[in-house]
């Protein structure tokens, strides 16, 4: 797992670092003094699947910080204070760790963590079909039958005809797993089955699903993206 650190203390940041380094499934990634300087860097580099955070900082809080992520990736807050902790499992963290720690309880929290990403890699790809983990089973979906995917704070939507999947992922994760050949990311909140799409407006996608049409918004930066994705025959 690659984490990431961020603390404006740099005592604890340096034993945070030292902790994830002792431990074998954890990846050191980066540490960042403030939240600003992260926002400002986390997206530029790899993909972060776990997070340290503090919550007093100046300039942004950890709770500010967290309210400006679009998709979120596992987080465990580490802080002197039990006080916002009840807050803090509002935005489903993984763990709430009171400084200092030690490595034992440090090492159960990332324990949990790992379990997590563990049960998130329950997206296996076959062929045309993918399994997704539903509450203690693993269920099968064609390719064909999924129409869009869709961001939901800290989770995913898989829409299918008949059902919909909410699943502990993020929408990097689910654009990685997905075949570019047959779904794009039209929208930062929308992946779509290029199969499914019935007209291509202006500002959206209309997909055709069994009660009726779903329009799908098109973010500017995707548009040209989605235009090479289709077959486009035009004058």
């Amino acid at each position: 797992m690659n984490c990431v650190v961020i603390d404006d203390d740099k005592l604890s940041r340096k034993v945070v670092e030292s902790y994830i380094e002792r431990t074998d499934f954890l990846s050191f990634g980066a540490s960042y003094p403030s939240a600003i300087e992260a926002i400002n860097n986390i997206k530029k580099n790899e993909p972060v699947d776990l997070i340290f955070l503090d919550i007093e900082m100046p300039e942004m809080s950890g709770m500010e910080f967290l309210n400006s992520l679009s998709t979120t990736p596992q987080i465990i807050i580490i802080s002197s204070k039990e006080q916002y902790a009840l807050e803090a499992f509002e935005y489903d963290v993984t763990d709430y760790l009171l400084k200092p720690i030690s490595y034992s309880r440090f090492f159960k929290a990332v324990s949990k963590a790992n379990r997590r990403y563990k049960n998130s890699e329950s997206f296996m790809q076959d062929k045309n079909e993918i399994f997704i983990k539903s509450n203690s089973a693993l269920v099968r979906l064609n390719y064909d039958d999924i129409l869009w995917i869709e961001a939901l704070e800290n989770y995913v939507v898989v829409n299918s005809y008949h059902e919909k999947y909410t699943i502990h992922f993020t929408m990097k994760a689910i654009e990685e797993k997905m075949p570019a050949t047959r779904f794009s990311r039209i929208h930062r909140s929308y992946i779509v089955n290029l199969s499914k799409i019935g007209v291509i407006e202006d500002n959206s996608v209309v997909i055709e699903t069994e009660g009726g049409q779903k329009a799908i918004p098109i973010g500017k930066s995707y548009r040209d993206k989605l235009l090479g994705d289709i077959n486009l025959m035009t004058r």
